[in-house]
């Protein structure tokens, strides 16, 4: 029996013994996580552990040592769901899913083991959300999150291609999802409401979590439980299929890089099917017992004043102050549009409130220099860049303590190995396509197993289509994707996204940050 098998088991009996009194999901301080020997080196077939990524989330959440009965995990408007409302939520759609994929005679007072079954989830953010994809691994199934923004055909490409079987969404009337389902032969189902079931809760759950748990212990941590899509832009989007272990080691790496601990409340504003908002927003933060508050749709009023609101120009103490926010450039830009448009006092207020967050960071395409500036003169932050994709989560950062350079997304995070692969040009020396290989690398690209297999070379390096240099620091610059971003002129490599800087930094300098905008999109099309 594993570590991380007797972890759980002691997280468990803690609660059985406590849920009919004071309910908490923390046990005793000196329970600590200690996460399986796989996570921390080469994987091993042999290898096996109990509830994998849930656990992973939830038993370090619960190790961490708060004192607070009840802490709250994620927050929605002026509602507070609290860990132990996720629990009992999550397993509550386990039973769902199971007797939506049971076969007859089955009993119905415990949860089966779904098999890998595909799961598609309304990727809505809510706490419902969360607890739909907690359940789906705690029931052994895989989540394939399904984003509000996709038109029916991509909805259906999705649904079909990964053979979704039931679909989970937030809302009895969601025509959308609903006609999908029905089109892609799936069963469709609503999210119980995190609320509800909470006061309804079944105080006989806990015994049968355990009994899931002894079920479930022989998964494999190389067991698919996430499949997420690419966005499509050089065909139709892949299925990328990520296991627990990779999703367990991707989680631990950000929240110690990052120093993500259970005093930090994070603001989340991105969409939850891609890596961005899932991962580095919500799973690691979740790991590290932190607080996320959902705003539903970006608004650069509302964020604004989410800010304002943490940290008042009387310097009085707020609980709930937001301490960290992770953005794309688009979102940055917009802010600072915004803040052009303040008068005078309110900027005031806005730039001291912003000031006092603990981190900032950006990612998800190349932040523009001069909005990294701007941003810095204002809030007193330098954005720190990252890369990552939906391959491998993130493999390079700026660091959180020490220099962050503009222009680069830093170096590789502890236990990721990178080299470049030059082209047989045998130009520009030091220039040529990133290769990953981490553990959080994902499995495999759903049922496309050429396609993966073309998409690794010398021993398990992960070919990103990235071009990149490492300037003398060692720090990474990306120079844009290999197959449309690396012109060759006179035997060079100019970088698209090389000459767009230069022509945002221009544009910035000659007319001033309300051009920015408009250069930004006129670059994105010129490229």
């Amino acid at each position: 029996m594993t570590r991380m098998l007797l972890v759980p088991f002691k997280l468990l009996n803690h609660l059985h013994h406590h849920h009919r009194r004071s309910f908490s999901l923390r046990p005793p301080h000196h329970s600590l996580l200690l996460l399986p020997s796989s996570i921390q080196a080469a994987p091993s077939p042999s290898r096996r552990f109990s509830l994998a990524a849930f656990m992973e989330v939830f038993s370090a959440v619960a190790s961490k040592g708060s004192t607070h009965q009840h802490a709250v995990a994620i927050r929605v408007g002026q509602i507070s769901y609290t860990y132990h409302q996720l629990l009992l939520s999550a397993f509550s759609i386990s039973k769902l899913l199971s007797h939506n994929t049971s076969t007859p005679g089955q009993n119905d007072s415990t949860t089966a083991h779904l098999g890998g079954a595909r799961i598609g989830i309304e990727a809505k953010p809510s706490a419902e959300f969360v607890s739909a994809v907690l359940g789906t691994w705690f029931s052994g199934g895989v989540a394939v999150p399904l984003a509000l923004s996709y038109p029916e055909a991509e909805l259906l490409h999705v649904i079909n291609d990964s053979d979704v079987s039931v679909i989970l969404s937030t809302e009895k009337n969601n025509e959308p999802l609903q006609n999908a389902a029905a089109k892609g032969d799936a069963h469709f189902s609503v999210i119980p409401d995190v609320s509800i079931v909470s006061e309804t809760g079944d105080v006989d759950g806990m015994d049968m979590l355990a009994e899931t748990t002894l079920r479930n212990t022989n998964r494999a941590v190389e067991d698919p439980a996430l499949i997420i899509y690419t966005s499509g832009t050089t065909g139709k989007p892949k299925g990328v299929v990520h296991t627990h272990r990779s999703i367990a080691a991707q989680v631990q790496t950000l929240s110690e890089a990052w120093e993500y601990t259970p005093t930090d409340q994070f603001l989340h504003c991105l969409p939850l099917h891609h890596v961005h908002g899932l991962f580095n927003a919500l799973l690691a933060p979740l790991y590290a017992g932190s607080m996320v508050e959902f705003l539903p749709k970006f608004s650069v009023r509302g964020i604004w004043q989410r800010w304002r609101e943490s940290y008042p120009l009387d310097g009085t103490h707020v609980p709930d102050a937001i301490t960290v926010f992770t953005g794309v450039p688009t979102m940055y830009t917009r802010l600072l549009q915004g803040y052009e448009a303040m008068d005078t006092d309110l900027q005031a207020a806005s730039a001291s409130a912003s000031s006092k967050l603990r981190l900032m960071m950006c990612g998800s395409s190349a932040l523009p220099y001069p909005v990294m500036q701007q941003w810095e003169t204002i809030t007193g932050h330098r954005l720190l860049e990252r890369y990552g994709m939906t391959e491998f989560v993130m493999a390079l950062s700026n660091p959180l303590k020490g220099l962050r350079k503009g222009g680069t997304v830093g170096k590789p995070f502890p236990g990721v190995e990178t080299k470049i692969l030059a082209d047989d040009s045998g130009s520009d020396a030091g220039i040529g396509e990133l290769c990953v290989r981490s553990l959080s690398l994902f499995k495999e690209y759903w049922k496309l197993p050429q396609v993966t297999e073309q998409s690794f070379v010398d021993g398990g390096f992960f070919k990103t289509g990235d071009a990149v240099k490492v300037d003398e620091d060692g720090y990474y610059i990306i120079l844009g994707r290999t197959s449309a971003d690396i012109m060759k002129v006179g035997g060079y490599k100019l970088s698209a996204l090389e000459i767009e800087a230069v022509l945002l930094e221009v544009s910035h300098v000659d007319s001033g940050p309300k051009t920015l905008s408009f250069f930004i999109s006129a670059s994105f099309v010129l490229q």
